[in-house]
Parts: structure tokens; C-alpha cells; sequence
């Protein structure tokens, strides 16, 4: 869903130091920008940024950079952090298309995939963010070891990235097909997800795993 251009988010972007201006100067580097040697976790399509923000906080000792391609979203996540700062968090104003541009392979640990477009037709799986040509790359950004963190709503995304992890040699892991209602501890929910629990709905999760 296209959201409606704020006319104070490209200042706002060009100000907040938590913005990452020219992502691709920082592959290889992040470790730089973060001044540690913390590992490394991304979210991709992190909306107006409560779940990565939220994460980030009860896990200082991990950096994150969250990737969203609406500049006026990340606009909205990243005003936010002026009065909340949270310093192990990075924004990128970007495209999944270009994450071998922004990272190294191996360079992070983690991928946090939330509510992403399901693309329902046949003729669109490719853009799914779960779909094997993905899969790939995110599997050499991860290196040796790394993982997904995959939440829905769609019950038909969700069994096709179960077959696309599978087909695709990933290990499955803390498969869940009604989330809230499991065993499951820890969980930071999106705002869609606040949204879509309210109403009953089912949460659907899995866990896609690298071990070579």
C-alpha cells in the first residue's frame, strides 16, 4: 500500500543521523558506522519501525538496520527516534533488490522478514520476499551461519515460503501456525501485526536456517 508523501519526510531524512544516506559506501564497513564488533541483524520492510526499534532496545548488544523503501515510512520511523533514541539502530531508505549492494556476504547473522506483500497471482512469485531467487541472496549475505525470522498474516504466503525454505536446502525451525496462541516467548509485534491479532486473525512464523 502506497503511503501519501509527507512534505517534511525528505528533510527529515537529509537531518536524522540515524538515516544511512549512501548505504552502499558502508558495505563491508557497518561494523565501522556502529563502532563495535556486535553482530549484525536486518529487517527488511520495516514499516514505520516499531519492531525493529522495540528489538533493538532489549538487544543492546546487537546493531540493526532496517530496510523500507517509502521514504515518507521511514520518515515517520525515524522522527520517532529524535525524542527515543535508540543507538543500535540504522535506517536505509532503499530497495530489497540491492541488499548484495548495501552488505557483504557474511556481514550479517540475522534477517527479520515481517508482513510482507504476498503478491497473491502465480505470475508474481518471484516478488515474493520469501521466494527462492531471494532466498539465495540472503543466504550468502548470512554466511556460514544465519537465519530468517519469517511473521504473516497470509496463510497462502506462508505454505508457499514453507516449500520455497524447504525446496531451497534452509532448515525450518519454531514453526508456528497461530502464533499468539503458542508457546513462543519474546514476541515484538509490527503494527500490522497489532492490527491483525485484534481482529482474531492467526499469526503465522518460522524460523529459515543456514548451518553449511
Amino acid at each position: 500500500m502506497r503511503v501519501r508523501r509527507k512534505p517534511w519526510a525528505d528533510e527529515e531524512l537529509l537531518t536524522n543521523e540515524q538515516v544511512v544516506q549512501e548505504p552502499t559506501l558502508l558495505k563491508g564497513k557497518w561494523h565501522e558506522l556502529f563502532n563495535n564488533d556486535n553482530p549484525i541483524y536486518i529487517e527488511i520492510g520495516s514499516g514505520k519501525g516499531r519492531f525493529i526499534t522495540e528489538t533493538a532496545k532489549v538487544n543492546p548488544n546487537i546493531n540493526y538496520v532496517a530496510i523500507e523503501l517509502q521514504i515518507s515510512v521511514v520518515a515517520v520511523a525515524t522522527k520517532k527516534l529524535r525524542t527515543d533514541p535508540v543507538q543500535n539502530v540504522r535506517f536505509i531508505c532503499g530497495d530489497v533488490k540491492y541488499l548484495e549492494d548495501y552488505f557483504n556476504n557474511d556481514e550479517i547473522k540475522r534477517i527479520y522478514i515481517n508482513f510482507c506483500d504476498p503478491w497473491p497471482k502465480k505470475r508474481w512469485e518471484k516478488r515474493r520476499l520469501t521466494a527462492r531467487n531471494f532466498l539465495g541472496i540472503y543466504k550468502g549475505l548470512l554466511g556460514e551461519v544465519g537465519e530468517i525470522h519469517f511473521k504473516t498474516d497470509n496463510h497462502d504466503l506462508f505454505e508457499f515460503s514453507l516449500n520455497e525454505f524447504a525446496d531451497s536446502d534452509w532448515k525450518l525451525g519454531n514453526i508456528s501456525l497461530d502464533l499468539h496462541n503458542s508457546a513462543f516467548e519474546g514476541n515484538i509485534m509490527t503494527e500490522y501485526e497489532e492490527k491483525f491479532s485484534s481482529k482474531g486473525m492467526p499469526i503465522y512464523r518460522c524460523e529459515g536456517i543456514v548451518r553449511k
